[in-house]
């Protein structure tokens, strides 16, 4: 076992998640793919893989036990986080993968496709005017500035018992504060991400009721 899968697989483990080898080797793929793609398309100011292991896929593994239903959007998913690393490890749950940034999205649909993921789908839109058939059962998101910012452009994509998640570094307390009142907090999440000493929060809403 290399030293790169190593990490990957005890990273997981620290995070209550056990990997098969078939998912290791997807997820240290799409890894080869962040590296090689961001040359040209600028997906991550991250190079080093064992830092792209940490920082982007444990990171967005780390959220895994907190995905509500079957239906998923991860919105300004840029290069494919946290929606790629969760699809590989939640094969029964479909996603859409979102972003306005065609460059992007190519590069996510490509990823896709050679990582074999069934249950991805991308979309090129903005999250604002994007107008799915369905609404999604989880809404999460790494991309947005503030709370406020995300509710604002994509909390019509939340069902009425959906979630919104939003993955924060420190504690985001003023933005708690700043809530529109159609949206209310059902939770916020210290995450221990394996690797990564800075905060993670992960910040779990939905609508008012």
């Amino acid at each position: 076992m290399s030293s790169l899968e190593r990490l990957l697989k005890d990273g997981a483990t620290g995070l209550g998640l056990s990997l098969t080898d078939e998912q290791s080797a997807a997820l240290l793929h799409y890894v080869q793919l962040l590296e090689k793609w961001s040359r040209t398309y600028n997906l991550t100011s991250v190079r080093d893989p064992r830092l792209i292991v940490t920082r982007h896929l444990l990171d967005s593994l780390s959220v895994a036990p907190y995905l509500q239903g079957s239906s998923i959007v991860d919105v300004g998913t840029g290069g494919g986080l946290p929606g790629i690393p969760l699809a590989l490890v939640s094969p029964a749950r479909e996603f859409v993968l979102l972003d306005s940034n065609r460059k992007k999205t190519r590069f996510v649909t490509q990823a896709a496709i050679e990582l074999g993921l069934k249950n991805v789908a991308v979309v090129h839109a903005r999250a604002g005017t994007y107008k799915p058939g369905r609404l999604f059962d989880t809404v999460i998101s790494r991309a947005f500035s503030s709370l406020r910012e995300m509710l604002s452009h994509a909390g019509h994509l939340c069902s009425p018992e959906g979630v919104l998640l939003a993955m924060k570094g420190v504690y985001p307390e003023e933005e708690l504060q700043d809530l529109p009142t159609d949206y209310r907090i059902r939770q916020v999440i210290a995450l221990a991400v394996p690797g990564e000493p800075g905060a993670r929060h992960l910040v779990m809403m939905e609508h008012a009721r």
